[in-house]
């Protein structure tokens, strides 16, 4: 009798093995093959896409306002020039304090 009892828990055993198998390795395996999960993660890819193109925008809105203050404002031309290319002031006096290099 207890061999049985043995065996009947064997059975058991390998049943539980085969259902956890059976219910999730299996939908795992035709999820990650389907293509629901491209689709997922080329949306997540779009998306990001997306969000790099409103920062892009934004970037080139900017360089267009400064682009547009270049060729109308001298004093932005100025200011440029000055912090840029280190540009002075014809008697314009320069004190070095040794910050930036």
């Amino acid at each position: 009798m207890r061999r049985d009892a043995g065996n009947v828990w064997l059975l058991r055993g390998l049943g539980a093995l085969l259902l956890a198998v059976t219910f999730g390795y299996v939908p795992y395996h035709l999820y990650t093959r389907s293509g629901f999960a491209r689709y997922l993660e080329r949306r997540r890819d779009v998306e990001a896409i997306r969000v790099q193109n409103a920062h892009l925008r934004a970037e080139i809105e900017r360089i267009e306002r400064e682009a547009e203050a270049l060729r109308s404002d001298l004093r932005a031309v100025e200011r440029i020039a000055r912090a840029e290319l280190n540009w002075v002031r014809p008697g314009e006096v320069i004190f070095d304090l040794g910050g930036q290099r």
